[in-house]
């Protein structure tokens, strides 16, 4: 599924230094507090998933699965990556629309 708009945003995010990617990146920025939104890959390990998953939820970051590992490290220019966390608000607030309309949340609340 091809997604412009979600591609668009992950790029900006990227080219504006607001995208942590990796693992223990991504880990590091939730437990930071510097995150506001998690994506995982859809092909992510379950075992990931659910890492990141509870540990958004415990942070109170919202958490999302969309597109491959390719295709998300793809779109921040990056080799294949299996998470990432956005940095900044006004951008993650724009993500969490569009994957509000496409997805189903799995945990973490909404920043204000």
């Amino acid at each position: 599924m091809k997604n412009n708009r979600m591609d668009g945003l992950l790029s900006i995010a990227a080219k504006a230094a607001k995208v942590e990617s990796g693992e223990f990146c991504t880990e590091k920025a939730v437990k930071s507090g510097k995150a506001y939104l998690v994506l995982c890959a859809e092909d992510a390990s379950e075992n990931t998933r659910k890492h990141f998953s509870d540990m958004c939820t415990y942070y109170q970051v919202p958490f999302y699965c969309s597109h491959t590992k390719e295709s998300l490290g793809h779109c921040i220019g990056k080799e294949m990556r299996a998470c990432m966390a956005c940095t900044d608000f006004g951008l993650s607030n724009a993500m969490m629309k569009y994957l509000d309309g496409k997805e189903e949340k799995t945990g973490g609340k909404k920043h204000a």
